[in-house]
């Protein structure tokens, strides 16, 4: 935050992600965050194999990585990832009234924080993930100060003109907003939705004041394109391996390229 530059933080769906986010944070020399939704964890049927998979990359890695609990509505589920190793939480309570979003974010703080567990939080819901991109949501700057007073957060999801799961690269932010928070607000800003912003925005974004920059669309679509490019090629093929493995190259390759768009702000 102080030296204005992105983290990249980007979601992991399976093993073939986790492991090309760590390559492609390798290549670019750069620090990393692997997050792991709650959808994730639904898809898997289970937490522990994906954080342990993914905590396992961390520790190998020849680059600083977090392992990163992200957009969690269930405070179990919060509890179940940090006795799993996640050092940092996403509890995403932003569908709930003001107060009590207030209540129960600072509840998960305050646990979270006796166990040295960073927390993140979203003041001014983000669309998308609900399939509709509403993306006329904005996040008040004194509005964002007071929460982030009353809840004890680490980091803050700020609502600025994006939306999850584009499949676009056309969200307009707004820049100027995105100042006025930072100037208000003492912890990081956290842009969701990130996937559906052109590169020259992002890194304007993060010269603002933007700090973590969550990433997933993005890497599915490259990873989608490259799969589908080897099956249609080779038909024959079975072995999952030969057409996995370009999907994941594809993956390593574009955190490289967004790696280098978040830093060069």
């Amino acid at each position: 935050m102080a030296g204005r530059r992105g983290v990249g933080a980007f979601n992991v769906i399976q093993l073939e992600h986790a492991a090309a986010i760590v390559a492609g944070a390798e290549a670019a020399g750069a620090p990393v965050i692997l997050q792991i939704s709650e959808n994730c964890v639904r898809y898997h049927g289970a937490a522990a194999p994906i954080f342990a998979a993914s905590l396992m990359l961390a520790r190998r890695a020849a680059v600083p990585v977090a392992v990163h609990l992200d957009h969690a509505t269930s405070a179990d589920l919060v509890r179940e990832a940090v006795g799993l190793g996640a050092g940092s939480v996403m509890f995403d309570a932003s569908t709930l009234p003001y107060e009590q979003n207030v209540e129960a974010t600072a509840d998960i703080a305050a646990w979270c924080h006796q166990r040295d567990v960073w927390v993140e939080a979203e003041l001014g819901e983000v669309g998308g993930k609900d399939g509709v991109h509403a993306t006329g949501a904005r996040t008040k700057p004194g509005e964002a100060a007071a929460y982030v007073a009353a809840t004890g957060v680490d980091a803050l999801a700020v609502a600025v003109g994006s939306s999850h799961a584009m499949l676009t690269r056309d969200a307009v932010l707004d820049l100027d907003l995105i100042a006025e928070l930072r100037a208000a607000v003492p912890v990081p800003l956290v842009l969701h939705g990130s996937s559906g912003v052109p590169d020259a925005i992002l890194t304007a974004a993060v010269e603002r004041g933007m700090t973590k920059i969550n990433i997933a669309t993005q890497l599915n679509k490259v990873f989608t394109a490259e799969v589908r490019t080897a099956l249609a090629a080779a038909p024959e093929l079975v072995d999952p391996r030969k057409y996995l493995a370009p999907g994941r190259t594809a993956i390593a390759r574009e955190v490289g390229r967004l790696l280098a768009v978040l830093r060069a702000a």
